[in-house]
């Protein structure tokens, strides 16, 4: 130390004491800067490690880019660096792994390997509750998904499609003031559909009891909990602040709740209908451990939260684009009055298996969702050193890259799906792609439901993880609401096109809000006028 003093000029020494310490400010952070710039130009690379991408500032990394605009971000590195980069995100080394191939590295890997469990856990326990989904051993996950898969029958599907239609029909009466021949409604599509959804859902998944006390109470604990699944809760999950103490308060609170329907169900004083709460009661797994009121409770507060939050943000996003392409609107509008209209210019209600016999409206729905992932990043921890295939952008012909055990792999199928290499037309949203035969859309589609099945403790499921298109997800953590949400998403699209003539606000379809742990729009605004 006294060398190092040694060597400072005189003059600094004469500085007065503000001015030394102005310097020290100034300076310590540009020297951290520069000799972290340093050593990513000039200091030998590990040919084996794969590319990590320039960032000026240690630690904070590419947060700021990668934050704003993950796909940019992830298209600008592909270009640059190949698939498989590496990107420093406050203090985490995060591997991204892209296209098919990539997903699959992640998505397709062993749990042993990788682990969504470690990934996630401190960012969903505290939301969902202790011993359930990640807060448990894999093994344990995917028994929980059969219990669930169990529930959602054929027989339940059949009975949620009507009551669906009443809750769409009830909330148009009550919510929405835009009469027949008066002025148009301005209306906010993601405020609008999240509420439709959540009605929708607790009138089916979580039952009668569960719809009737949708209150203001219960929709303020909703708010609380989601308030805890942002992005800040997923990278700093302990900080003391007062929206983390709301989401405890709330999650305690609605877990409490849901046992009170189980002890009122045992007592006999209310008679219900076949929901999931009723499908999970008895429910025990391998091992014989049965599954307690305070699991399932847990379980229907993430079966609830998971739900509301895709289905919101998908159901908004057709809205919008339906809003934007008057002439596909008029089409579904024509589509729907082919398959149920009346002469009187009424329409009967659909029934479960008619919603899946509707080429325009699956089409439009399978086309948002190529085009609005919901998630636009998928994490595991690696837990083994994974080698990538030589495929993946490998330094030679000779050698792999090697992604290390403690790194995070990223799986971003959305890149895949929005691929101008993959995709004519990648960003445009065309629901026509899906009706061409022997295009790429319906290619891919069939490579995801009808590739090699496996079954990973939950019923035979088609693995999913090597095709360009995964809007469920894929492997073990595929979601088993599937067809339940293109049941609530045909529905409740159908009735508001039966219903209303949609017109965006704004000039320019809205743009996305990354800011969040779902894809989002920005400004979702439509007018919507009786028909």
């Amino acid at each position: 130390m006294a060398s190092i003093l040694q060597a400072v000029p005189e003059w600094v020494h004469a500085l007065p004491l503000g001015a030394k310490i102005a310097a020290l400010v100034v300076g310590l952070p540009a020297l951290v800067i520069l000799l972290n710039v340093l050593s990513q130009v000039v200091l030998p690379k590990d040919p084996s490690l794969p590319p990590v991408v320039f960032h000026y500032i240690p630690w904070f990394g590419s947060a700021a880019y990668y934050g704003m605009d993950p796909y940019k971000f992830m298209f600008e590195c592909r270009d640059k660096y190949g698939d498989v980069f590496t990107f420093i995100l406050l203090g985490r080394r995060m591997t991204v792994a892209l296209g098919p191939k990539g997903n699959n590295l992640s998505l397709g890997g062993k749990s042993t390997h990788v682990s969504a469990e470690d990934a996630y856990t401190h960012l969903t326990t505290p939301v969902f509750g202790k011993g359930v989904v990640y807060d448990c051993p894999n093994d344990m996950l995917m028994q929980q998904k059969k219990f669930i898969k169990h529930g959602l029958t054929t027989e339940a599907l059949q009975s949620y499609a009507e009551l669906m239609v009443k809750e769409a029909r009830a909330f148009f009466a009550g919510h929405l003031k835009a009469t027949k021949g008066g002025a148009p409604q301005k209306v906010n599509a993601l405020e609008t559909m999240a509420d439709m959804v959540v009605l929708s859902a607790s009138r089916t998944l979580q039952g009668k009891e569960v719809r009737e006390s949708m209150s203001t109470r219960f929709a303020k604990l909703l708010e609380d909990l989601d308030k805890g699944f942002t992005p800040l809760n997923f990278m700093f999950p302990n900080l003391p602040l007062p929206s983390y103490r709301r989401r405890d308060r709330a999650q305690k609170e609605m877990s409490d709740f849901y046992l009170k329907i189980m002890e009122k169900r045992r007592s006999g004083e209310h008679d219900h209908e076949h929901d999931m709460i009723a499908a999970l009661q008895g429910s025990v797994y391998r091992n014989g451990v049965a599954l307690s009121d305070r699991d399932i409770a847990h379980m229907m507060i993430a079966i609830l939260m998971a739900g509301q939050h895709t289905s919101s943000a998908t159901s908004s996003w057709l809205l919008l684009h339906l809003a934007h392409n008057q002439d596909i609107a008029d089409k579904l509008y024509a589509e729907q009055v082919e398959y149920f209209g009346n002469p009187d210019g009424t329409f009967r209600d659909m029934t479960f298996e008619e919603t899946k016999t509707l080429p325009l409206m699956d089409a439009c729905i399978r086309e948002t969702l190529r085009l609005h992932a919901p998630i636009h990043s998928i994490y595991r921890l690696v837990k083994q050193d994974i080698a990538v295939p030589p495929s993946l952008s490998a330094p030679s012909e000779d050698q792999t890259y090697v992604i290390p055990k403690g790194h995070f792999i990223v799986a971003a199928p959305g890149v895949s799906q929005m691929d101008p290499k993959i995709w004519d037309n990648a960003g445009e949203w065309n629901p026509a792609r899906w009706l061409e035969d022997g295009g790429v859309a319906k290619a891919a589609n069939e490579q995801y439901q009808a590739g090699e099945k496996v079954d990973y403790g939950f019923g035979v499921v088609s693995k999913g993880t090597e095709s360009p298109y995964q809007p469920f997800g894929a492997g073990r953590h595929r979601c088993v609401g599937e067809q339940f949400a293109y049941l609530q998403l045909t529905v409740l699209v159908a009735e508001v096109i039966r219903t209303y003539k949609l017109k965006l606000v704004a000039n320019e379809f809205p743009q996305t809000n990354y800011q969040t742990m779902i894809v989002l729009p920005l400004d979702p605004y439509i007018t919507i006028e009786r028909r």
